[in-house]
């Protein structure tokens, strides 16, 4: 089986020097110096690396690609001649010698950088795009280690973590209920439960010690 990619696009450093590697991303931007040369920006997950054309075969392929395009790329790990001691990547650069496109983008609706300007209407009809931005990316990736945080001390105290039902009968309360109707029950609907803590109260009857819960947000309220 081919082996997709040696490296991310946020791993290489200057101790990698020398080494043929294999890196698969987005094209974020491409720089043309003249002739048969260009600086080419590969984007993924983890980081960005510039990647360097050198042939005039090379340069005519990569131009035929629109920013955002999913591409493989094949070369030489070097140190840059001009350093960029702002990017964990910045002591180095990737020479080309194969270049594979996997998924040609068409032009993107907005840029893809950091504290984006675009309204929220076009953010949330191309989600997959906003997501790509490295914030958001860095947002979500923090929500998991705090999760993860929580979920680790609680185990470490004994708790054990129990998923209570988020669907139930509805009950007469003061809040507005979250209503959800039934696919096979006409008519009848699931709300939100109102009084979680008879859920915790069964648990405490059962005999269960010590539980958490990362309970959802659901709101049917205005902002």
């Amino acid at each position: 089986m081919m082996q997709s990619r040696t490296h991310n696009c946020g791993e290489l450093r200057a101790q990698h020097a020398g080494e043929h590697v294999k890196l698969v991303g987005w094209m974020e931007n491409v720089r043309e110096v003249g002739g048969s040369l260009a600086f080419v920006v590969l984007r993924d997950f983890y980081g960005t690396t510039q990647i360097v054309v050198e042939t005039s075969e090379l340069l005519a392929q990569i131009k035929g690609y629109n920013k955002e395009s999913t591409i493989s790329v094949e070369g030489t790990v070097r140190e840059r001649a001009s350093k960029n001691p702002n990017q964990p990547t910045g002591d180095i650069e990737v020479k080309v010698t194969e270049l594979r496109l996997l998924a040609k983008a068409e032009t993107p609706p907005f840029e893809i950088v950091e504290n984006s300007d675009v309204k929220d209407v076009t953010r949330l009809k191309y989600r997959y795009l906003d997501l790509r931005r490295p914030d958001m990316q860095r947002m979500i990736a923090l929500r998991h280690k705090i999760v993860k945080i929580c979920r680790d001390y609680f185990d470490e105290q004994g708790f054990l973590e129990i998923e209570t039902p988020i669907l139930t009968k509805s009950t007469p309360e003061g809040a507005r209920d979250y209503l959800v109707p039934s696919r096979v029950h006409p008519g009848k609907f699931y709300a939100l439960p109102q009084s979680p803590q008879q859920y915790k109260q069964l648990l405490m009857l059962s005999g269960f010690d010590r539980y958490f819960q990362i309970a959802r947000c659901f709101r049917d309220e205005d902002l």
